[in-house]
């Protein structure tokens, strides 16, 4: 008798993009590559009004030209945590399997897709993308970007009782039930600290780290985002020493 084939997992990727106008069609090529490699996903592009090129069109053009793309036009975003999750929501919709998340620009390669999906498959329920493993690096980031990106890993492991090699990145993957639980927890996170939020709140669930390459698309991080990093860090410190740790 013939095998039955295994039905193929589903999977979507959230992209927050704005003012991509510059490497649209290199990291959309990719993506289209990537895709017909894996026979499978769908893409949702969350623009919002901090884009001021023509990232918008673009994304509305890929959208008529290629199913597997969707524009999601977010005018009410007022930070990039929003765009995520905004985004989340948008593929939770669906019945996909998997999302995952990662950033325009081509500072996420869509070539290391095949490995998230791998680790998925495999029953882990969250893959981090990690830039000090073994096979990961960072590209064209100053100093102060790198420094941030180490010292808050190891700061957030310290505080916070986790122990990831990279506590920052932001090329992650996730069961669609899982991501489910961050979406609906209520992220304090207004900015970068986000991706340590999410891994702080899911330590207990099955993960594991995959090496990934990162091209640093601006040399600075804002003010405001460190003090909203620092605020959520300490947050989340405090309720552990008190025996309140938070976990999903």
């Amino acid at each position: 008798m013939e095998e039955h084939k295994r039905k193929k997992k589903t999977f979507a990727i959230v992209s927050p993009l704005a003012n991509e106008e510059e490497t649209f069609e290199e990291y959309t090529t990719a993506l289209q590559y990537a895709l017909d490699d894996l026979e499978a996903g769908e893409v949702f592009f969350v623009v919002d009004n901090v884009s001021k090129d023509n990232t918008l069109d673009l994304c509305n053009r890929l959208e008529n030209t290629d199913r597997r793309f969707h524009t999601v036009f977010a005018p009410e975003n007022r930070n990039v945590v929003d765009a995520y999750l905004r985004g989340y929501r948008e593929a939770l919709k669906h019945p996909f399997d998997y999302i995952i998340e990662m950033d325009g620009g081509m500072s996420h390669n869509p070539a290391a897709l095949p490995q998230f999906i791998r680790c998925l498959n495999e029953g882990h329920k969250c893959v981090f993308g990690s830039r000090f493993i073994n096979g990961g690096s960072i590209y064209d980031s100053n100093w102060r970007r790198t420094l941030f990106s180490r010292g808050g890993t190891i700061l957030s492991n310290l505080l916070l009782g986790t122990h990831m090699r990279d506590m920052t990145s932001g090329y992650m993957g996730f069961h669609a039930d899982v991501a489910r639980k961050f979406v609906e927890y209520g992220l304090l996170s207004k900015a970068h600290f986000y991706q340590t939020e999410v891994r702080y709140l899911l330590r207990y669930q099955q993960y594991i780290e995959v090496p990934v390459h990162y091209i640093a698309p601006s040399p600075s991080v804002r003010w405001e985002a460190v003090r909203n990093s620092f605020a959520v860090l300490f947050h989340y410190f405090f309720m552990r020493i008190t025996g309140r740790p938070a976990a999903i």
